[in-house]
Parts: C-alpha cells; structure tokens; sequence
C-alpha cells in the first residue's frame, strides 16, 4: 500500500500534464522510490489513481528498465550492454563485476547489496563501455575503474 504521501506526490505530478495517463512513468517512479521497485498491489494504486488498466501500466513498467519488478539490492548495477557497449566490452565488464561480486546477471547477492543486471541503451554511447549504479553513472570502464568504483561502496 502506497503511503499518503506518495499518493499525493503521484496526484501532484499528474496535474503537470493535460491527461492522467501522461504521468505514467513519473506515478512509477515516484511509487518505487517509496517502494524500491513495484509491487503488484502498487501497480493496482498507480493504475487505479491514473484511470488506465493495470494492464497498460505494466506493459510501461516492463518496458523500460529503470522500473524494477522485484526487489534490488543496496546497490543496483547495471550494465549497458547495447552496441557501443557490447563493441567496447560490456561482456567483458559484466563478467568482472559477476566474479567481483559473487552473482550471476539478473541475481542479487545473499547480503541484499548487490543486484547485477544488463540493460539496454543509458544513453552514454560516446563513452562506452558504462554502468549505472542507484543513480550515478560509470563510464569508459576498465577492470581497474571497476575495482576503484566497488571499494568505494558501502
């Protein structure tokens, strides 16, 4: 269940755009910041408050990677592994960070801190190969930069 609060960031957000449904991806956004990814039942909310199908909310969340639809760890790392990063070594860094952090791709460590995922364009093509992690950007990888990047969280 959605607090009060998000509910009414979610209604604040809709009265930016000229339809309820526009402000799909933010009500989105908004719920999974409270949440740390999308439940089943904050999907019903969003879908109920935005006057559109659970349905059509959820062909939204599935399609773009920044949704989760399960839980993540403290820190979410994903990895472009689109063209200019699959020319540059995205494989290549995702096997690093797999071996660095003791998870497969798609999995979370047993500690909830890590969650590695590959994902399609971030849209730093000009300095691939790049991950994202949370929020923050990582780019022209090298197992070195990986290195320094990963003592740096806590």
């Amino acid at each position: 269940m959605l607090s009060n609060k998000t509910i009414e960031n979610i209604k604040k957000t809709i009265a930016k755009y000229p339809k309820k449904r526009s402000a799909s991806m933010d009500a989105l956004m908004i719920a999974q910041q409270e949440c740390g990814y999308l439940t089943e039942e904050a999907l019903r909310e969003i879908a109920s408050i935005l006057d559109i199908s659970t349905v059509q909310l959820n062909e939204i969340a599935a399609f773009y990677t920044m949704y989760n639809k399960k839980p993540v760890g403290k820190y979410h790392v994903q990895v472009c592994t689109n063209v200019s990063c699959s020319l540059l070594g995205a494989e290549h860094i995702v096997e690093v960070l797999s071996k660095k952090l003791g998870t497969k791709k798609g999995e979370t460590t047993p500690d909830n801190k890590f969650t590695l995922s590959e994902v399609e364009c971030l849209g730093s093509c000009g300095t691939a190969p790049m991950m994202q992690i949370n929020d923050d950007y990582y780019e022209n990888l090298t197992d070195a930069k990986i290195e320094e990047i990963l003592k740096g969280l806590k």
